[in-house]
């Protein structure tokens, strides 16, 4: 099992906790864990992240489909699983129709059919108004976790080397 990263995992790294001048352990540790198979996102999110024309944009094409997935052709069912969940949900039609268009959806979908784990800084909230990737984990069975915890869990350590 991988883990699919959802984008405000890499916009919340790049803004705040890792940034590309002072953590470029983070962004090698990605790029290490997606060469063992542990570590991706999906083509939808890479093309929400391209849209920023910023050095997370670069970071992102230079990854290219080895890193953020295409659609696979077993995906289309689980599509309808996860909008069908969403629309038996109190969501407001809204809600629902933006999750329907955004990458989260397709995360979600990949995830399930991938079974795949979904990192993202979203937590459940009982919300009509906003579709949360947690609350759709956890009604389809989905597990999730925090980008810290997949930090942890994997071990990974990022390490100052001898001043120069």
């Amino acid at each position: 099992m991988a883990y699919l990263l959802d984008t405000n995992v890499f916009i919340e790294a790049k803004n705040r906790y890792y940034g590309f001048d002072f953590c470029p352990a983070f962004w090698n540790w990605l790029i290490a864990a997606n060469n063992e198979s542990k570590v991706f996102s999906i083509e939808k999110v890479g093309d929400e992240i391209k849209a920023g024309d910023d050095e997370l944009a670069t970071w992102a094409m230079e990854r290219g489909t080895e890193f953020f997935l295409g659609l696979p052709p077993d995906v289309f069912p689980a599509l309808g699983t996860v909008s069908n969940w969403v629309s038996d949900q109190t969501y407001e039609p809204a809600a629902i129709n933006t999750f329907l268009q955004d990458a989260d959806y397709y995360l979600v979908a990949q995830a399930l059919v991938g079974e795949h784990e979904v990192v993202t800084h979203e937590t459940p909230a009982n919300s009509r108004k906003r579709v949360k990737i947690p609350n759709v984990c956890i009604g389809l069975g989905i597990k999730y976790v925090t980008p810290f915890e997949m930090l942890r869990r994997e071990r990974a350590r990022f390490v100052l080397g001898m001043a120069s």
